[in-house]
């Protein structure tokens, strides 16, 4: 069983940055991907960016240059640096963890453990 808490999110203008968190308690966090999802108002969920076991690490395009994933095996987080924040990345992001030996993917029904969730607002 892994619990995973996201925070770090908040209210930033439009350009501004935040760094969201996404600390693991259980067993073997180092056997997981790791993934990023957020969702707007009205809108599905999606993929943002995700992490395999072995570091290597995936973008969406909407976000490709801008956003930054790291993880820390050490410490069981897993980071997201998001700069030159836009309006159209206002929604709640979602940490999961996946099983997956070959890399990690967006395919959201294959994570098993999710956060709660922390909201995040790029506004002016």
């Amino acid at each position: 069983q892994l619990q995973l808490v996201e925070s770090g999110g908040g209210l930033v203008q439009p350009g501004g940055s935040l760094t969201l968190s996404c600390a693991a308690s259980g067993v073997a966090f180092n056997a997981y991907a790791i993934g990023w999802f957020r969702q707007a108002p009205g809108k599905e969920r999606e993929g943002v960016s995700c992490i395999s076991r072995s570091g290597e690490k995936n973008y969406a395009d909407s976000v490709k240059g801008r956003f930054s994933i790291s993880r820390d095996n050490a410490k069981d987080t897993v980071y997201l640096q998001m700069n030159s924040l836009k309006p159209e990345d206002t929604a709640v992001y979602y940490c999961a963890a996946q099983i997956n030996f070959w890399g990690c993917n967006y395919d959201d029904k294959g994570y098993a453990y999710w956060g709660q969730g922390t909201q995040v607002t790029a506004s002016s």
